[in-house]
């Protein structure tokens, strides 16, 4: 875990930390996608709160090329996170269970019980 402006992050073991984006990268970002946010094609104005949101998650591949990197409305980018952590989260489970760091499902009771009451092993 570790802190910036007072925000929290979390980090895995020997994962990359997120990159911070500069004011100047954040302008030439605004001035390459026109101002312009990625999910709902709306004009940021002048005042509006905006983000770099990344097309495909940045847990996923940490990309931060020009490529991978969008503006977004603060609110559009909310509702899109909230997909992309649903992806993350079944991303993880898969490969959990690929290198075999899921305990397999299954019947691990040695006893059941009958439809009269009786427990007998299985």
């Amino acid at each position: 875990m570790w802190q910036r402006n007072g925000a929290l992050f979390w980090t895995h073991y020997g994962m990359a930390k997120r990159k911070t984006f500069s004011r100047k990268e954040r302008v030439r970002l605004f001035e390459l996608h026109r101002g312009q946010c990625y999910l709902c094609s709306g004009k940021i104005q002048v005042g509006d709160a905006w983000q770099i949101e990344h097309v495909v998650p940045w847990e996923l591949t940490q990309d931060d090329t020009d490529d991978n990197l969008r503006l977004a409305h603060i609110a559009c980018h909310k509702v899109k996170t909230a997909d992309d952590v649903r992806a993350i989260r079944k991303a993880d489970r898969i490969k959990a269970k690929h290198i075999g760091a899921v305990k397999p499902s299954g019947f691990t009771r040695k006893w059941r019980k009958k439809m009269n009451g009786e427990v007998v092993p299985r």
